[in-house]
């Protein structure tokens, strides 16, 4: 289809190049041959009078007309694919739809792993694709690269549509032989032990409790970087350091390994995890109802 002189199907080649910064990847994406992929360059640089993109050591860097074009590209692919999921009927026993979803493993262990299981008693065929934390979460959403964001709202934007699933708070783990706690963890002895701590994505961006720490004020000596909640109690057990947790998972691991959940010895806010989605999906029966059982399992935690 043409608009304008412009073949359509032209702007989804521009998009995976705009996403890839390679040729060959973009054309792998598409299922196209890289030389497919090369004409369909040649025709967009020639409707646009510009080369688009330089080759340079760091691959494809697209000129100043490519980054104008890189938004409403995207913004145009988005609208078209939200109009065609609104149209299509659903029914949860037959859609064969993959939602992809970023989350951390926390939120997967303590809520997305049994509203998973509804889904699949209703909807079998449905497949997700579950992706971690990204530097800039916002960007997943905006681009659609996810169907849904499942964090902390302090780490979300309010540009996107978001609703609340579950509040939680922060506890100490320690393994039960630690040598230095009794019966209750000081605030000297929890600054003075080395600690285990979640960090994510590309830049070690600080987990949940490392940013309301370092809103009050509170800096600890790091001896273990992970990225995973799930691995901190791992790294305890045998040692006198100490973890930091959201309270729902540490009482899910105390139940299978020798350590001790202990409140903190200084008071931090509750947080409230949410799920965010970008408006195009609204009146996308299916993410709609994926979203009903996700907010329903949080209902039954709470």
């Amino acid at each position: 289809m043409r608009f304008q002189g412009l073949d359509l199907n032209l702007l989804v080649a521009l998009d995976e190049l705009l996403t890839e910064r390679n040729l060959t990847a973009a054309a792998n994406k598409l299922n196209l041959s890289q030389p497919a992929m090369s004409a369909a360059l040649a025709r967009l640089r020639s409707y646009f009078g510009d080369d688009l993109f330089r080759i340079q050591a760091r691959g494809m860097v697209p000129t100043p007309v490519a980054e104008s074009l890189a938004g409403p590209t995207r913004d145009a692919l988005l609208q078209i694919k939200a109009m065609l999921a609104k149209r299509d009927a659903f029914d949860p026993s037959t859609s064969r739809r993959c939602f992809r979803v970023a989350l951390s493993d926390y939120a997967m262990l303590v809520l997305f792993s049994s509203a998973m299981a509804q889904i699949a008693s209703a909807a079998p065929n449905i497949t997700f694709d579950l992706v971690p934390f990204d530097d800039k979460p916002d960007e997943l959403i905006r681009r659609g690269e996810v169907d849904f964001l499942i964090f902390p709202n302090i780490f979300l934007s309010e540009a996107f549509p978001q609703a609340r699933l579950f509040e939680d708070r922060l506890v100490a783990v320690i393994w039960e032989g630690n040598s230095i706690v009794g019966e209750s963890l000081t605030f000297p002895q929890y600054m003075s032990m080395g600690h285990v701590a979640s960090q994510f994505g590309r830049s070690h961006k600080p987990s949940i409790e490392d940013w309301l720490m370092l809103e009050h004020g509170v800096k600890r000596r790091v001896e273990v970087a992970v990225q995973s909640f799930a691995m901190v109690p791992h790294l305890l057990v045998g040692t006198n350091r100490v973890g930091t947790m959201c309270k729902r998972l540490a009482d899910e691991v105390a139940k299978t390994m020798p350590v001790r959940v202990m409140d903190l010895p200084m008071p931090l806010p509750s947080f409230t995890e949410v799920i965010q989605w970008s408006p195009v999906h609204n009146g996308d029966l299916a993410a709609e109802w994926v979203r009903s059982i996700i907010l329903d399992e949080a209902e039954r935690m709470n």
